[in-house]
């Protein structure tokens, strides 16, 4: 049975995780026969969003690894216990936690800073030539992580490509249901709700991407 581990950005998608990302994700793990360990960094979340109105609350602060608990049903540890030798895979579900939590992509583009527990961990997978999946706008670390003009996507959209680009990496247009393959770095990543209009669409993005990485050897 093969080992993933999953990294969360906190629980909601304008200021943690994707929900439906990340939950799809655990399901598509588990139903392609493999077993996942979550993962986040301890640290306060860049901002808390009203995701009712979409505003910022001011004066809250919510921490990123207790958020993410909420996703993980309270199994989730410190991404600093991710042990590489011990998972077989790397996955990052989307949301603007990944671009804001993990990384401060969606503040600063290309001139962003990376959490560096994070980035370590990241590095550590694609060091060790482990396949990695990044969804929806996770893939800016991948970028980062992977650099060296390898392929990858966050579907259409020309300005984030652009950073993407300037990062380092090569970005590919790509459809909701489809996923970008770099059969050398050993890296998945597809579109998600950065395209999809319904969680059908998200789920046919997931499911692929999942499919693809656990694939792979």
């Amino acid at each position: 049975m093969k080992q993933v581990a999953v990294i969360l950005s906190g629980s909601g998608v304008f200021d943690g995780a994707e929900l439906h990302e990340a939950v799809l994700t655990l399901l598509a793990i588990e139903q392609e026969g493999a077993s996942y360990q979550c993962f986040a960094p301890n640290v306060n979340q860049l901002h808390v969003v009203n995701h009712l109105t979409g505003e910022v609350s001011e004066g809250e602060n919510r921490n990123v690894l207790v958020e993410s608990a909420r996703i993980a049903r309270g199994d989730i540890k410190p991404v600093t216990e991710c042990d590489v030798t011990a998972f077989d895979t790397l996955i990052l579900p989307g949301g603007f936690g990944a671009a804001k939590n993990l990384c401060t992509f969606a503040v600063d583009g290309e001139n962003c800073t990376f959490n560096e527990e994070v980035l370590t961990v990241c590095k550590a997978f694609a060091q060790a030539k482990k396949p990695a999946a990044y969804a929806c706008i996770a893939p800016a670390l991948a970028a980062k992580v992977y650099g060296n003009k390898t392929k990858l996507t966050i579907g259409n959209d020309e300005a984030t490509a652009g950073g993407i680009n300037a990062l380092g990496a090569t970005h590919v247009e790509c459809p909701v249901d489809e996923v970008v393959v770099d059969n050398d770095a050993k890296l998945v990543t597809t579109p998600a709700y950065m395209l999809a209009q319904s969680i059908r669409e998200a789920n046919a993005s997931i499911t692929k991407m999942v499919k693809t990485v656990l694939a792979m050897k």
